[in-house]
Parts: structure tokens; C-alpha cells; sequence
């Protein structure tokens, strides 16, 4: 039986070589495709073969699995490249730049039957796990408020690049995305949203702010804003400690708070009464603790066992599409200032998808 799974990376970039360094730690890193020259000699220095095409690649081998990191346009199409010849993938999030070309993409996957992943590696973080398991067991009651922040100050030399300038390219897709999955995951599916942005900080034309409110199906609301012109340290980036380039700060950027207990995230706080649950009354925290874990590498040796045919994919594509809908959702909302519902998620017995409805 095969012991390490052949990954390939498509995309040289940042996350790329991310995910080449552990593909080469969790199974061995089968060939590196990215149309640049210059990444020809990184290929060789990872001793592995280089491709300036996924097409390219896939005429000449067959790995056990591909990841896409490649930018956001081209993630459909080189994800059904990877589908059609019958290779388990794993795209980046978001896992298209529209919700019509992610369900595209989905059915595709799910008519040939090969395993498709999206890159929200967040849900691997153990921290994350531990918090799920509390809101399962019960630990905080009825689900009721969530509050979280996305707040940080990026420098003036990210903007350099042109596109980060415009539309698409603000912090609600680059960076909200992970934090409204997150939600997901932890709260459940969202119902409606309300959003309203701002670019008041650079002028530019993309949103530098803006400020969302989540509706889930279970009746529970959340508030969330997101900023990258704040001064602040309440982000998963700067409190999770998941990326080392980030100095961490021991805050927390999420509460979630229930009948019974609240929980603060990622320093996993939980705070109940000792007794009758009363304002004047004294609360009680207790620190929950769980097990380190690199949510990148966790994410890849996850795939390594989908790759092989020895796990089913914990995130997969159906999870992504869900997260970009209430996305696109919270951009309608933004843009016309109206109540934007999300219809019909799950009721199309051969693929899950929403409708988005302005009231």
C-alpha cells in the first residue's frame, strides 16, 4: 500500500510555496506548475519537476493530488482540469470569484466523483475544534449573540500592486471570507445578512471597512466589522498565532455567547456562573485548553489521506460554495443597503446552493 501521497502545486506564489514545503513534510511534493520562468529554479531546489502549464503536467503525469493556488479566476478552470482527469484537488479559498462558477465547479466534482477541497484551513486549527466540540456539548447554552473583529492595519506599500485599488480586491474577499466560514462552522448556516462599507481611511476605490450582520437559521445574530486601516490587534491573524509573520497578541477577537456561558476565541474563555445565572452575581472564567497543531499542515496531511482514498474530505466543495453565497450575499447588502436572504440552501436535492434575495 502506498504510504506517502504525490502532491503537485499550482502556483508559485506566497501560499504556494506554503503549501510545497508541506507537501514535501506530509507526502512528497510531485511537480510545481507556474507559467513564470523563475520558478523553474525553485522547482529544482525542492528537487522536483517543473510544468509552465497544469495541462502540461497532467499529459505527461498523474498525481495523487493537486492543490490550487493559483489567483482567484483561474480556480475553476484549472480545478475542472484536475476533475476531469480524475485527480482529487484542493483550491484555495475562496474556491471561485463568483458563486455560479464555484456550483459549476461542485457539480462537476460531484458527477465524476472525484474528491474536491477548499482551502479554509482555519477549520483545522485545533482551537477551532475545541470550541465546536464546547458549542455541540452544550457548554454555552442556546446559541444567542456573536460579536467578531477582522481589524488591522495593512501598509501603504500593499496597495502598490494596482488591483489590490479595486473592486473585488478589499478586505471583505481577501480577508472576511475566512471569518464568515468560521461562522459557519461554528454557529451554522446563515439565514440573512445587512452589511454597509466605507473607504473613508484611503479613498480608494474598494472598501477599506465595513460592518456586517449575520442572521442564522437558528436565530441567533452576529455583528461583525472588518478594517484594514485600523491601528488594532483583534484579528485571527494577530490573536491565533496560526502564521508566524504576525506577532501574536494574547486577545481575543471573537465572543460567542449563549443562555448558559460565553465563549472568547481564540484564547478559548469560558465564562459561566457558578450558580444562578444573574448580571449582580459573580462570573466565573475557565481556560479550556487543546493540542498545538499547524492548521496548514493539518490541512495538508488531510489531503494527503483523501489523495490516497483513505479519508473523505472534511472541507469540501459544497462548504466553500456555501461560504462564498452569504459572501456574495454580504456584498449585495453593502452595495444596496438592504436585507439580503439567503433561499433555499440545501433544498436542490442534487446540489446545495442558495438564492439571494434583496427585502
Amino acid at each position: 500500500m502506498k504510504q506517502r501521497a504525490r502532491i503537485a502545486v499550482v502556483g508559485a506564489g506566497k501560499i504556494g510555496l506554503v503549501h510545497m514545503a508541506q507537501a514535501m513534510k506530509e507526502g512528497e511534493l510531485a511537480g510545481v506548475v507556474d507559467p513564470s520562468p523563475e520558478t523553474r529554479d525553485a522547482a529544482a531546489t525542492l528537487e522536483a519537476p517543473w510544468f509552465s502549464s497544469l495541462g502540461e503536467m497532467l499529459s505527461e503525469m498523474r498525481p495523487d493530488g493537486v492543490v490550487v493556488a493559483t489567483p482567484n479566476r483561474l480556480h475553476v478552470p484549472q480545478a475542472l482540469e484536475c476533475v476531469a482527469a480524475g485527480v482529487p484537488v484542493l483550491v484555495e479559498k475562496p474556491l471561485a470569484d463568483t458563486p455560479a462558477a464555484a456550483r459549476d465547479l461542485v457539480r462537476a466534482a460531484r458527477e465524476a466523483r472525484v474528491p474536491l477541497l477548499v482551502g479554509h484551513h482555519r477549520r483545522y486549527n485545533p482551537l477551532i475544534a475545541a470550541a465546536r466540540a464546547q458549542i455541540k456539548a452544550g457548554a454555552i447554552g442556546r446559541l444567542v449573540a456573536v460579536s467578531a473583529q477582522c481589524w488591522f492595519r495593512k501598509p501603504d506599500s500593499y496597495f502598490d500592486i494596482p488591483w489590490r485599488t479595486q473592486p473585488g480586491a478589499g478586505p471583505m474577499l481577501t480577508n472576511l471570507i475566512h471569518d464568515i466560514d468560521l461562522m459557519r462552522h461554528l454557529c451554522g448556516d446563515v439565514a440573512a445578512v445587512q452589511a454597509q462599507q466605507a473607504s473613508i481611511a484611503r479613498g480608494h476605490a474598494v472598501e477599506d471597512t465595513a460592518a456586517v450582520i449575520l442572521r442564522f437559521r437558528s436565530g441567533a445574530l452576529a455583528t461583525m466589522t472588518v478594517s484594514d486601516a485600523v491601528v488594532a490587534p483583534w484579528s485571527w491573524e494577530l490573536t491565533a498565532g496560526e502564521n508566524p509573520e504576525y506577532p501574536r497578541i494574547s486577545a481575543a477577537c471573537y465572543t460567542i455567547g449563549g443562555t448558559t456561558g460565553s465563549l472568547s476565541l481564540p484564547d478559548l474563555g469560558l465564562w459561566h456562573y457558578e450558580g444562578e445565572a444573574d448580571w449582580g452575581q459573580p462570573i466565573s472564567r475557565k481556560a479550556l485548553t487543546c493540542q498545538g497543531g499547524d492548521p496548514l499542515g493539518l490541512q495538508m496531511r488531510h489531503f494527503c489521506q483523501v489523495a490516497l482514498g483513505r479519508a473523505d474530505p472534511l472541507v469540501p466543495g459544497e462548504e466553500g460554495l456555501a461560504t462564498l453565497e452569504v459572501l456574495d450575499a454580504i456584498r449585495q447588502a453593502a452595495e444596496s443597503g438592504r436585507q439580503v436572504s439567503l433561499l433555499s440552501i440545501g433544498s436542490d436535492p442534487d446540489l446545495p446552493h442558495s438564492e439571494a434575495r434583496a427585502s
